[in-house]
């Protein structure tokens, strides 16, 4: 994992930096803030610029950017990413995301995906313990490709702490870090899965239709394999394929030998890169007394066109 830590300099200047956003485009709204986010992001301190194009260019698959600002006065975790909307809680943590998210890649949405926001808030949420989504607590997330079922999924996943007083960790398994045995590998290899949408994207109330087309789990560089997977939404394309079944089994298996965790502190943000890494969360006991876990999210993809076609129009939320 590559991680750079912030020097107390640094640290100023991206606060003048967001500063200087409030002040110039106002009330902070992302949708409306992204278009400028990369042309802002030109002014980030040059060591977090250069990490964050090293990320990209030799394809890391975990980094962290460490000691980023947040607030002294950091309102209580939300309650869910809804109150978290209401009350514009995080409003600088999130200019700060948005403006490291830039300098890496393009911040896109989901339409169904907390109303289309282009930064999420990943917070416990009363009533959603045990669901799939960013507001479960007590189930742990399991480990997965985010958004494995879409064509147009993003490429890196930024998480940026602005609180974790229990230190849960963020699981992580890297698909370089797999030593998968020939017969194996070539399984998962074959188009012979397919990807259903995960929970976050069609509520509370179970699934949907919509499942991507006949696709391999692995794919891609033959000596740095891509992974998509997850392991609650993805299956054996046909029901009598027994031998596809056992090919996710086994892989879970080899999965948790690999498994690695990453305790996130506030001021950290996480850059996983979707190709090469699947993650997830342990699971933890939420209070609701404003202390728990508290995240923001940005999904980024590398080129943008991919977005637009999807959306059949210029725009960063999918529908």
């Amino acid at each position: 994992m590559k991680r750079l830590v912030i020097e107390p300099n640094e640290r100023r200047q991206i606060e003048w930096l967001v500063d200087d956003v409030l002040e110039e485009y106002g009330q902070w709204d992302p949708v409306q803030f992204v278009t400028h986010a990369r042309t802002v992001a030109e002014s980030l301190p040059i060591r977090v610029r250069q990490f964050l194009r090293r990320i990209q260019s030799d394809e890391t698959d975990v980094a962290v950017l460490s000691g980023l600002p947040v607030s002294q006065d950091l309102e209580p975790t939300p309650t869910g990413w809804d109150m978290a909307q209401k009350t514009g809680a995080g409003c600088r943590e999130e200019v700060v995301l948005t403006l490291c998210s830039a300098a890496l890649g393009e911040p896109f949405a989901w339409g169904n995906q907390q109303d289309g926001r282009i930064v999420h808030d990943v917070c416990p949420t009363p009533g959603m313990e045990r669901s799939e989504t960013s507001g479960s607590s007590t189930a742990p997330l399991s480990l997965h490709t985010e958004d494995a079922f879409h064509q147009c999924r993003c490429d890196y996943v930024a998480l940026y702490c602005l609180r974790n007083p229990d230190r849960i960790g963020t699981t992580v398994v890297r698909a370089d870090g797999l030593n998968l045995p020939a017969r194996l590998s070539e399984i998962l290899s074959e188009k012979r899965f397919r990807h259903r949408p995960d929970q976050s994207h069609i509520g509370p109330h179970g699934h949907s239709g919509g499942e991507a087309d006949l696709d391999a789990i692995l794919f891609g560089p033959a000596d740095s394999r891509y992974l998509r997977i997850d392991f609650d939404d993805t299956f054996a394309a046909e029901e009598d394929d027994h031998v596809a079944r056992e090919a996710i089994t086994e892989l879970y298996g080899y999965m948790g030998g690999a498994l690695e965790r990453v305790v996130l502190e506030p001021g950290d943000a996480i850059f996983l890169d979707n190709y090469r890494v699947v993650h997830g969360r342990e699971p933890f006991e939420p209070r609701y007394d404003g202390s728990d876990r508290w995240l923001k999210r940005v999904n980024l993809i590398r080129d943008l066109r991919r977005v637009f076609v999807a959306t059949g129009a210029r725009s960063r939320v999918i529908a």
